[in-house]
């Protein structure tokens, strides 16, 4: 029998092991709907470990994750890269009408303009709009660790809820474009411009890509360009809000209780984990995000970390944590 701190592990545990959720989670979706009557058959709670607290010493509970349509953009212009001293001038080059159309999908101040994506936000409520002030937060420190000047909103609840709460826009780069040191003169025949919007309740994937669409077709109109256009959702998936009210939640309170001896926050995030959509989906059981990570781990950047003290803390929260879903009577 496998043993806790010499006592019997008093739940029953299963794996689910996933590597590509930096590559959209491809397949795993129809992998957690097949089991769902096999392997997964008898679960009764699902817990997720992959996120981060949202300061450096307050645990934190997760019950919400924004969603994500990640689109690609191309345009091209001939059959094979030019010499811009032989051709430049006499094509409509690719990359200016690619730069054209990628500007006009937000502005300088992170406000999506393609018409009908903010539409569909669900309105904040006023059950929503008290539980921000009281979070541990400060938009000083998130404005120092990234180290800018300044933030689009210098207001702890705005700033929370732009990154949670409300959509955002970003452009990721552009793909056949020359971006090594030094110069080079060459006019791209092709090039792939790539953008993703995070998505929110009660945003639709389907008519995000809809939307989106239209507006890059009624830009490029405008254009009078020769150049082939193509944009394409390349993967989506929607936004997900689960009940922290529910006990599996409480459970996991006890336990971060018990271990830090402070109540956590319940928080959201700004980011995608397809997987607590899926067995959300499949499963129909409660799902939640226990996060060991700091906010300054620099996920996915440059001395990503984990914290020694957040590393071992965590053994002895999933001690608890196994302890108090294990008193949760089973429906």
């Amino acid at each position: 029998q496998p043993r806790v701190h010499g006592e019997e592990i008093p739940v029953n545990l299963k794996f689910v092991l996933e590597g590509m959720e930096e590559s959209g989670s491809e397949g795993l979706e129809k992998l957690v709907n097949d089991e769902k009557d096999g392997f997964l058959k008898d679960v009764d709670f699902v817990c997720i470990s992959d996120n981060y607290w949202l300061g450096k010493n307050k645990p934190c509970l997760t019950y919400g994750l924004r969603g994500i349509a990640y689109f690609f953009l191309t345009v091209k212009c001939s059959v094979k890269d030019l010499h811009s001293g032989v051709y430049g001038g006499s094509v409509h080059e690719a990359m200016t009408d690619l730069l054209h159309v990628m500007s006009s999908l937000v502005n300088s101040q992170g406000e999506i303009q393609v018409a009908g994506i903010n539409e569909m936000v669900a309105r904040v409520t006023e059950a929503e709009k008290e539980v921000y002030p009281k979070l541990d937060f400060d938009h000083v420190d998130l404005r120092n660790e990234v180290g800018a000047k300044k933030l689009i909103h210098e207001d702890k609840v705005k700033t929370l809820m732009q990154r949670w709460r409300f959509p955002s826009l970003s452009l990721h780069g552009v793909e056949g474009a020359f971006y090594e040191p030094g110069c080079k003169t060459v006019i791209p025949a092709k090039v792939v411009g790539k953008f993703s919007i995070r998505l929110v309740p009660d945003m639709k994937l389907e008519l995000v890509e809809k939307y989106v669409l239209e507006h890059v077709n009624k830009v490029f109109a405008t254009l009078n360009s020769a150049n082939e256009i193509n944009c394409s959702l390349e993967h989506g998936v929607r936004s997900w809000v689960a009940d922290f009210q529910n006990a599996h939640f409480q459970a996991a309170k006890l336990a971060l209780q018990e271990v830090f001896q402070v109540e956590p926050d319940f928080t959201r995030e700004g980011g995608s984990i397809p997987t607590a959509l899926y067995f959300d989906e499949a499963l129909n059981k409660s799902v939640l995000l226990l996060p060991m990570g700091a906010c300054d781990d620099s996920a996915h950047s440059q001395n990503e970390k984990l914290d020694k003290k957040n590393y071992f803390s965590g053994m002895e929260v999933f001690v608890q944590y196994f302890n108090q879903v294990a008193k949760i009577p089973r429906n």
